[in-house]
């Protein structure tokens, strides 16, 4: 009995062994591999520039021309393609991080579901929190009404095409380079605060064009603009959060920005309602930061 005993103990021994061999192997990878991402500022600078030339040019037709609104169409979506053209050729400059990266899209290795059941849920769920609260304010039930119309208007392609379009494309550049290439100097945190910041003025050009949901947040008032760009940060830290929980998965990411967009624009939203969804969202974060501070604040992956 004592023999089997410690056998069964051995064996167990061996099995927590190789479980944290595994892991530990695991971290060393994506270590390794995180390193290699380091066009920190090519990727950045690029991203940046080629779109906002588009995209002020299109601000620029849109005030000017209504007779150039095809050309104002397609130069906003090849706008939101320049980073992941940016993306696709450092990834087809470096045999390493083209397949690291199809791994990432395809892969769900140890996937939890209720990081998937968050990432497409958590935002609509905050937004339908903000609406019972806005309503305790004075705000009406209308509000709850789907009316399949946007907020915005598009040229060229429909507003709920960009809807869905944009959080594809910009995820693929996002968390296919962006992220981790920062991650590679900084800490989680960091990371999520530098990336906000630059999306916040990745954006800019777009409040330029006549009747885009950026320029009709910038029409509605400071608050709601200072309210945009705030829940760009909570957003983000979020985002990363998922990320990171799920092993790099570039779909999760995708799954949780276009939730947050179709949330956003199927109900007919009072402003003052996303400023309230803000605030449910900044309380998660700052659970999510408290519970998580390893994974944000220690520099190491």
């Amino acid at each position: 009995m004592h023999i089997f005993c410690f056998c069964y103990y051995l064996c167990k021994t061996d099995v927590v062994k190789n479980i944290y061999a595994m892991a530990h192997n695991t971290i060393k990878r994506i270590h390794t591999m995180i390193t290699k991402y380091n066009r920190t500022l090519f990727f950045y600078g690029w991203s940046l520039v080629i779109p906002w030339v588009f995209w002020f040019v299109a601000a620029y037709i849109s005030h000017h021309s209504n007779n150039l609104l095809a050309l104002q169409g397609f130069l906003g979506v090849l706008g939101l393609l320049s980073p992941v053209f940016v993306a696709g050729y450092l990834f087809y400059s470096n045999k390493a991080l083209w397949i690291d990266v199809k791994q990432r899209l395809f892969h769900f290795n140890n996937f939890k579901l209720i990081y998937g059941i968050l990432a497409v849920s958590l935002i609509f769920i905050s937004m339908v929190l903000a609406h019972l609260v806005s309503v305790c304010f004075g705000h009406s039930l209308h509000q709850f009404y789907i009316s399949g119309r946007p907020s915005f208007s598009s040229a060229l392609f429909s507003p709920w095409f960009i809807l869905v379009f944009a959080p594809i494309v910009e995820e693929l550049a996002w968390h296919s380079y962006g992220t981790d290439t920062l991650r590679r100097k900084y800490n989680l945190f960091k990371t999520s605060i530098i990336f906000a910041v630059y999306w916040a003025f990745w954006h800019l050009p777009l409040s330029f064009i006549d009747g885009y949901y950026h320029s009709n947040v910038v029409e509605s008032g400071w608050i709601y603009s200072a309210n945009f760009i705030f829940s760009l940060f909570v957003f983000v830290i979020l985002m990363n959060w998922l990320y990171y929980k799920t092993n790099r998965n570039i779909l999760i990411t995708i799954c949780f920005h276009l939730s947050a967009n179709i949330s956003n624009e199927m109900f007919a939203t009072h402003p003052d309602s996303k400023v309230i969804q803000t605030v449910i969202l900044s309380i998660i974060t700052i659970v999510v930061l408290i519970k998580e501070k390893d994974l944000f604040f220690k520099q190491d992956i």
